[in-house]
């Protein structure tokens, strides 16, 4: 019997990532995306099913014809300057998007669902290693939206018996062990894919937001983690809820750190190359060190970041930029 999974992003970077571990795994992925910053030749691996998130029938549609068991739940949007610019089009793409899921999933009857959030809930605690219980306090609307639909789920768990897992991590790097997928966003907007392009000229230069945060070198500092490690992690939260154990979130980090000038410098020394760089302003909206644990994920998932080290994640993450497997 096929087993159905909808992955919401499907086309994105961590969704496409999501679909080929669901099809090795035995399901077949179903990727609801409205290609808006996900790219169709990264849907390889199960249907695509074209829509958007703000459209009730096309959800119940997709959810009538695939029936599902499952939500993998990626789409969104996420650019933390937008957020500060336009916070009303984050609640409705974001939350209203995800109220919209939540209750087509549940008119079909599947119940399990499967939640990537952020560590950008907890805003601005520097010195923290963030987990599960550490007190959310979001800088902006993106973080206030994905804490809002963790908030949703959690009703709708208490009202409808939806059960869900929800992974809070903040910077996902590298690709594909394999070469077949890699991390390409439009518009690109993620430091590492940044750097590459400015790297291989395809850009001319990186441009670093602040040097004046009060960390060791200036530059902001974020927690890493390999896409392959983080889908891991989510396919280790399906079989959670497939085994029954409800609703329960998940702090995905390897607890260290790295400052945006370390990864520079860890980049030249993989690549061999020079970074271009120009030094702008602080962004608003932007924490100065958001570090995440996963010891919980470690204790109760077994998950373990095997790949989560900065150069094994530039280098897969090098090694896919320069295939040019992707559409400009």
């Amino acid at each position: 019997m096929t087993r159905h999974i909808l992955v919401t992003g499907g086309a994105g970077y961590v969704g496409s990532h999501a679909c080929k571990a669901l099809k090795l795994a035995g399901y077949t992925p179903i990727t609801f995306d409205n290609l808006a910053t996900g790219w169709r030749d990264a849907v390889k691996f199960g249907p695509l099913e074209e829509g958007d998130l703000a459209d009730r029938a096309r959800l119940d549609e997709v959810f009538a014809r695939w029936q599902p068991e499952a939500v993998l739940h990626f789409a969104a949007i996420s650019l933390v300057g937008d957020a500060m610019r336009d916070p009303g089009t984050y609640w409705r793409v974001n939350v209203l998007g995800a109220l919209n899921l939540i209750e087509a999933s549940l008119a079909s009857g599947c119940r399990n669902f499967v939640f990537s959030s952020t560590c950008a809930t907890y805003g601005d605690q520097d010195g923290v290693i963030l987990d599960e219980e550490t007190p959310q306090y979001p800088l902006n609307a993106y973080g206030k939206s994905k804490l809002a639909i963790e908030q949703m789920l959690g009703d709708f768990g208490a009202s409808h018996g939806m059960n869900s897992v929800i992974f809070r991590y903040f910077n996902v790097a590298g690709a594909d062990p394999d070469g077949e997928l890699g991390e390409f966003h439009r518009p690109e907007t993620h430091l590492i894919p940044l750097m590459l392009d400015a790297i291989d000229g395809r850009r001319p230069a990186l441009t670093v937001f602040g040097t004046d945060y009060p960390t060791r070198d200036g530059t902001c500092v974020r927690d890493y983690v390999h896409v392959a490690d983080l889908i891991d992690a989510h396919m280790a939260g399906l079989k959670w809820l497939e085994a029954g154990h409800g609703s329960r979130a998940f702090c995905l980090g390897t607890g260290k750190g790295f400052t945006v000038r370390e990864v520079i410098t860890q980049s030249r020394a993989v690549t061999n190359r020079e970074v271009p760089v120009i030094y702008g302003e602080r962004r608003a909206g932007d924490a100065v060190s958001l570090v995440c644990g996963s010891e919980r994920a470690v204790r109760e998932l077994g998950w373990t970041p095997f790949r989560s080290d900065l150069t094994t994640m530039i280098t897969d993450a090098w090694r896919w930029h320069q295939s040019g497997d992707y559409n400009e």
